[in-house]
């Protein structure tokens, strides 16, 4: 298992310089690479201990794989391929499939790491590929919002940066399980870094426009499992260390409630989306215990989300209600949008469910807020006009074999927590849905309010990030 494991993290980079080698080749091997990731996973589930990799004898660089790695690494190889199936005849050029693979890569090797020194690697490179995809239009607007991006993504690594040195001349050592007894200092910069990666609470404002302007494809992979990168140590970590655990679920409770808030009012489809993933990724920190199922659900429903608000004829929700769609494309959103919501016989219901089980009590009426105003957002899609219409040709010819997967990974998922099925659980979750849909249509639908975007500005996003530290730093410190 150590072989294949060591030969895992290095095959997609070896594929991704091999599609430039056979560029006609470029769709099947990074097909198939997502799909060898996706065996890999499974396998893990399989295995009952963690697999430990100690890299170098005096430093602590180590790998561990369990199932908590599991679940992110399966969400990655779904997620990819279901981009790479949507993309399949849009005439992408072999570049776009080989920086997708190098992502998917880097994603992986941040899923297994678990010392900072290795993280920091893997998440750079992440910022590297990721930026590429963004800019790769390259128009004014795409490279503008892909600096934007790599600048703040580079800023927040270097506090990292500066925090993991800490930890190492604390402990010699740059393992997670160093923050215990490590200086303050360095568990507010480290969070700092993380915080913003993963786009947590109002560190997280860079993430609506660089969500919202992308390609859709590469919306997917952002909102899918890019984020989610920044997520899986705050996880680790609040798993590892008691000290941690507090900090990384005040977090989740104050970003559920951040992005839900915005997407309330949001007017614009994948605005709405991407505040959605800024109030989803506070669900996975508010019980890191079983964070890898709920990062599972989401990744797989965001990425669907996405792709059918591509495929639908406005942004705009106003001239959304004007315009019907199509039935089928209709139903596929329905789909997503129930799951997202937490609706019975989708894993979006058993992820809620399992979540809302492992909170602590200070956190049920922070996050059943949160779950309402989810409700109260995708009726937006819910209760849009729809028709039946012939030989659609708005969409793209891989839509249904990305979305077919996606969703189909939605209803499989439901076997990880089947006992969530009571008459108590599916109670509550309809009861939330229901009121959120009565809000819907008594307030919500006719709102006219927007909120400011003044905090989402360029030169705010860097005074908001030192807000965060001098906040991290009075929590830390006793």
């Amino acid at each position: 298992m150590s072989t294949l494991t060591i030969a895992w993290i290095g095959l997609p980079f070896f594929v991704g310089f091999v599609i430039y080698l056979l560029p006609k080749l470029d769709r099947y091997l990074a097909l198939g690479m997502a799909f060898a990731s996706a065996g890999y996973a499974l396998q893990l589930f399989a295995e009952r201990a963690p697999l430990t990799l100690q890299l170098l004898d005096h430093f602590g660089v180590t790998l561990v794989v369990d199932q908590l790695s599991g679940y992110f690494i399966l969400t990655n190889a779904l997620v990819t391929a279901a981009v790479i199936l949507y993309c399949w005849h849009s005439g992408k050029t072999a570049f776009f499939y080989a920086q997708t693979i190098i992502l998917h890569g880097s994603v992986n090797a941040a899923f297994v790491c678990s010392d900072f020194i290795s993280l920091y690697v893997a998440l750079e490179v992440i910022s590297i590929a990721a930026f590429l995809l963004i800019a790769y239009p390259r128009t004014n607007r795409s490279i503008w919002v892909a600096l934007r991006y790599l600048f703040v993504s580079n800023v927040a690594m270097l506090f990292y940066l500066v925090g993991a040195v800490l930890v190492y001349q604390t402990h010699h050592s740059f393992s997670f399980a160093g923050l215990r007894g490590a200086p303050p200092e360095a568990l507010a910069l480290i969070f700092l870094g993380l915080l913003v990666k993963g786009g947590i609470f109002v560190s997280g404002l860079w993430l609506p426009l660089t969500h919202s302007e992308s390609e859709t494809p590469v919306s997917a992979l952002l909102s899918g499992i890019v984020v989610k990168a920044g997520v899986y140590p705050l996880v680790r970590c609040a798993l590892m260390a008691d000290e941690v655990d507090p900090i990384v679920r005040i977090f989740g409770v104050g970003t559920a409630l951040l992005g839900v808030f915005y997407a309330v009012f949001e007017k614009d489809t994948k605005r709405m989306l991407a505040f959605h993933t800024v109030s989803q990724l506070g669900f996975i920190l508010a019980a890191p215990k079983v964070g890898g199922f709920y990062a599972l659900t989401h990744g797989l429903v965001k990425s669907a989300l996405f792709l059918i608000a591509g495929a639908l004829p406005s942004r705009n929700f106003k001239e959304l209600q004007q315009k019907p769609i199509d039935t089928g494309i209709w139903v596929a959103l329905v789909m997503a949008s129930f799951s997202i919501s937490g609706f019975p016989m989708l894993s979006g219901f058993g992820a809620k469910v399992l979540t809302t089980k492992n909170l602590l009590p200070w956190q049920a009426i922070a996050m059943n807020v949160a779950a309402l105003g989810t409700a109260i957002s995708f009726a937006k899609f819910i209760f849009l006009p729809h028709e039946r219409r012939e030989g659609q040709k708005d969409v793209r010819p891989g839509f249904w074999a990305a979305t077919i997967l996606l969703i189909g990974g939605l209803i499989l998922a439901n076997v990880v927590y089947f006992e969530a099925y009571t008459v108590a659980n599916i109670t509550k979750p309809l009861a939330i849905i229901g009121v959120g849909w009565v809000a819907y249509f008594l307030i919500f639908r006719r709102s006219v309010l927007k909120l400011p975007r003044v905090l989402e500005q360029f030169e705010h996003l860097i005074g908001v990030m030192s807000l965060m530290l001098i906040l991290l730093f009075w929590m830390v410190f006793p």
